[in-house]
């Protein structure tokens, strides 16, 4: 019985340990900023988000050396994909043209670009399996 009772225990414990990892990290540069205003904003999204609300995490940086980069931490496994842009004049959103074209240079995962309008997630998404993920992206 004390033996049951001492495996049960190692194994609970065993099981809070994984589940307080909490997952991967998603780290993403971009390094051919022209200009070292303002700040990058990044959202990684899901299938449900991309494109349509709030991502699931945010991050920011500023530009240095027109270099940008965020580490997203403790992402669960999944689908996931990433958009940002460089927030030139400070105001936390992408500003457009009248004909609906950004004014502001953005990127997208796997540096997807769609001439034809949105990015598509087809295009953007990749997978978060547990180990971390590093990707450089461009500004369009």
């Amino acid at each position: 019985m004390k033996t049951i009772t001492v495996l049960l225990a190692l194994f609970l414990t065993m099981n809070f340990y994984a589940q307080s990892e909490g997952g991967s990290s998603v780290s993403v540069k971009i390094d051919n900023i022209k200009s070292n205003e303002g700040a990058v904003l990044f959202g990684l999204y899901t299938e449900g988000t991309f494109m349509k609300s709030k991502p699931e995490f945010t991050a920011k940086s500023e530009v240095v050396d027109g270099v940008a980069q965020v580490t997203f931490e403790n992402i669960p496994t999944g689908t996931y994909a990433i958009s940002c842009f460089h927030d030139m004049n400070g105001n936390d959103q992408m500003d457009f043209e009248p004909s609906g074209m950004p004014k502001e240079a953005y990127a997208i995962s796997n540096n997807a670009v769609n001439m034809y309008g949105p990015p598509e997630w087809s295009e953007a998404k990749f997978e978060v399996t547990g180990e971390d993920v590093n990707m450089n992206l461009n500004l369009n």
